[in-house]
């Protein structure tokens, strides 16, 4: 008997529906304090995977120490909340909180000596990010993290 390919919940998740202005290709350019006066230029897509269910994010930075990771888009449908599930090259696994709001995206982390926050503010057309990302390492006093600009490639 023949199995079928798709699997019967690989539909879209109408609470991802708001994410689908990410899905595509972007190059981005960016900074980090610990490399300062370094550009870093990178590429970053987003696509659905499972049918919609999920969107997945993959990124590269083409300077050396920045890693390349990809992370996985979800929600909770009763409690309205969307995470991102983040994994890169040294190993590193995090869970973020996650909001689009207002052309905004944000993800956040809230995790005991070492928090992290990212806030990216889309253009008016929609073909621009201007991100800028955070850490703390007491929860109190927060520091420049990686910062990226993505512009749109497809």
């Amino acid at each position: 008997m023949a199995k079928n390919p798709k699997h019967e919940a690989s539909i879209p998740n109408p609470a991802l529906e708001s994410f689908g202005v990410l899905v595509g290709r972007w190059n981005t350019v960016g900074a980090h304090p610990l490399i300062p006066g370094t550009p870093l230029h990178g590429h970053t897509s987003f696509e659905w995977i499972e049918g919609g269910a999920f969107l997945a994010m993959h990124s590269e930075i083409d300077e050396p120490g920045i890693p390349s990771g990809v992370a996985i888009f979800g929600s909770d449908d009763s409690t309205g909340e969307y995470f991102m599930l983040y994994f890169d090259e040294r190993g590193v696994s995090r869970k973020y909180e996650v909001s689009l709001r207002d052309n905004t995206l944000r993800w956040w982390r809230n995790a005991p000596g070492f928090s992290q926050r990212f806030t990216g503010a889309f253009s008016y057309d929609g073909r621009t990010i201007v991100g800028k990302g955070e850490l703390s390492k007491d929860g109190v006093t927060w520091e420049g993290d990686l910062a990226l600009t993505y512009t749109r490639a497809d």
